[in-house]
């Protein structure tokens, strides 16, 4: 059994995926900056003490919103590169750019193996388990580390070494935000033509326009929303921006910057 696991970022992801990880028999705990009481019962599962956190902490997975929060788990404020002397492996579940992740290896000290786990299929799928993981790592990392992952989803995507992950993440989601900011522009052009929203949600679901969104409208917590820095629609358009970031030199990005712009726009779709 895999001992020393530590889960950085107990929001709407992080938190089922621990809960996850206990249910499945690991002594995993987690660390968050906001203050554990915040979580009812699970609340001893959780640290906001990054010393506390650290003694002991040997996988640390982290699930922090973005590059500026990564920083500040893995070099700075809770810096538990330097904070925990046992640390041996650090799994990325965070969406980040891939140019930011492949620069890291040469950032964090080579006793310390790199793993990229970013996972899909939004908080309904992390509380069923069965979330979907795009994996970047050294066969042997990703052999010892795989019990962790089938603790938390069903899908498991090997994509190469260290960063192929991360890449093949935001391919993957700046698809998933094109359909989502045409989904809801169709919804949108249908309420103005007098269609039924459920019963035209369901003629996509079996029809040519199929995709995850229209599929799982009903069941996807962000499906309404409006962008919002602190949303998943936002977090949507930082994935865009991260493959925009790593887009092939000359490539034409007409059409992703017209989709991160839309996003940007989205208003609230009434209830």
């Amino acid at each position: 059994m895999l001992r020393g696991i530590g889960l950085a970022g107990c929001g709407r992801m992080g938190h089922p995926m621990l809960i996850a990880l206990r249910e499945a028999g690991f002594d995993a705990r987690g660390f968050d900056v906001r203050p554990a009481a915040e979580y009812d019962a699970t609340a001893d599962l959780i640290s906001n003490d990054p010393e506390d956190f650290a003694n002991g902490l040997k996988i640390l997975i982290s699930v922090v919103r973005d590059i500026d929060e990564t920083e500040e788990v893995l070099f700075n404020t809770q810096g538990f590169i330097e904070r925990a002397p046992d640390l041996r492996w650090i799994i990325l579940s965070s969406t980040l750019s891939p140019r930011y992740t492949r620069a890291l290896r040469e950032r964090v000290p080579h006793h310390i193996r790199l793993i990229d786990a970013p996972m899909s299929g939004a908080q309904i799928a992390a509380q069923q388990k069965r979330l979907s993981f795009m994996l970047g790592g050294s066969i042997g990392d990703l052999d010892h580390l795989h019990p962790l992952f089938t603790a938390m989803g069903q899908h498991f995507h090997r994509m190469g070494p260290f960063g192929s992950g991360m890449s093949a993440k935001v391919l993957n989601n700046l698809l998933a935000a094109s359909s989502t900011a045409m989904t809801r522009l169709v919804l949108d052009w249908a309420d103005q033509a007098g269609l039924d929203e459920a019963q035209l949600l369901d003629l996509i679901h079996t029809s040519s326009g199929q995709n995850w969104l229209a599929s799982g409208f009903s069941e996807i917590e962000f499906a309404r929303d409006g962008h919002a820095p602190d949303n998943t629609i936002g977090i949507l358009v930082k994935d865009v921006e991260s493959a925009l970031d790593d887009a092939p030199e000359g490539a034409d990005t007409t059409l992703p910057t017209a989709v991160r712009d839309m996003m940007r726009g989205l208003s609230p779709r009434d209830r």
